[in-house]
């Protein structure tokens, strides 16, 4: 978007309250647009929040490398455009996902190394293979709710199934699920931490290629009620069951 579309956005649209988006470039790059539209934000005395997305796999190489640059993207959002929060998303380049397990290790080194030295506020955003009212859409959405969890993450914003693609392929529930494994993890051991995901990663992963997207909001929730269908509601249940199965333990 350009910057003059930005600011006609701020008119009787967002507060000055609400987080007000900024794309960084990969990797590790910037557009003019972003910086106008940013004083634009600075001026106005908006919340700013960074956004970008690493690759793996891409220009930035292997596991080690992508967390190095993520690290580097997530320091770069505060000192380039004055971010209040930065909104990260290591992306894996073959399978374009956010749980696959490489990115998950990604995302994990970074935020650790992060909060251990800084007191930076660090959010991440869920792309799922899979689309909602599926079990292999909460099971990778749990993955990454336990990852930014154990790994220091102050915010876990999702999910966007499908990858965050496809029209119409969001719903709340899953943003549930994210809540009670964000509970559920939070506290425990690193190392009994990182067995559970070993064998929930292991569920899903090699279904990326054939991934279901079995429903659209429209169908997996009543629009006039806007609550979920029994269907939705079962298949939550089976993937909790699958969960503790991995050695998650619910705190509801």
């Amino acid at each position: 978007m350009s910057a003059t579309g930005v600011l006609a956005g701020e008119f009787g649209g967002m507060r000055p309250c609400d987080s007000h988006e900024v794309s960084q470039l990969n990797e590790l790059k910037i557009d003019t647009n972003a910086l106008v539209f940013t004083t634009h934000y600075m001026l106005q005395g908006d919340i700013i929040m960074s956004e970008q997305m690493p690759i793996f796999g891409g220009w930035a190489g292997g596991i080690e490398e992508t967390a190095i640059v993520d690290v580097a993207t997530s320091m770069a959002a505060f000192l380039m455009v004055s971010a209040n929060w930065h909104l990260d998303g290591p992306i894996h380049v073959r399978w374009g996902n956010t749980t696959a397990r490489e990115v998950l290790m990604v995302a994990g080194y970074c935020c650790r190394a992060l909060d251990r030295n800084t007191h930076l506020i660090l959010g991440n955003q869920y792309y799922t293979s899979a689309g909602p009212c599926t079990e292999m859409c909460f099971l990778e959405t749990a993955a990454q709710a336990a990852t930014d969890t154990a790994s220091g993450r102050e915010i876990i914003s999702g999910c966007a199934a499908t990858k965050g693609v496809a029209l119409d392929f969001t719903t709340p529930i899953e943003s549930r699920l994210m809540g009670y494994v964000a509970r559920a993890v939070a506290g425990e051991e690193t190392e009994k931490i990182n067995k559970a995901l070993d064998k929930l990663v292991s569920l899903y992963e090699k279904n990326f290629k054939t991934a279901p997207k079995k429903h659209t909001f429209r169908t997996c929730f009543d629009e006039l009620t806007l609550e979920p269908t029994d269907e939705h509601m079962k298949v939550l249940g089976q993937a909790m069951k699958t969960l503790e199965g991995c050695g998650f333990k619910f705190k509801l």
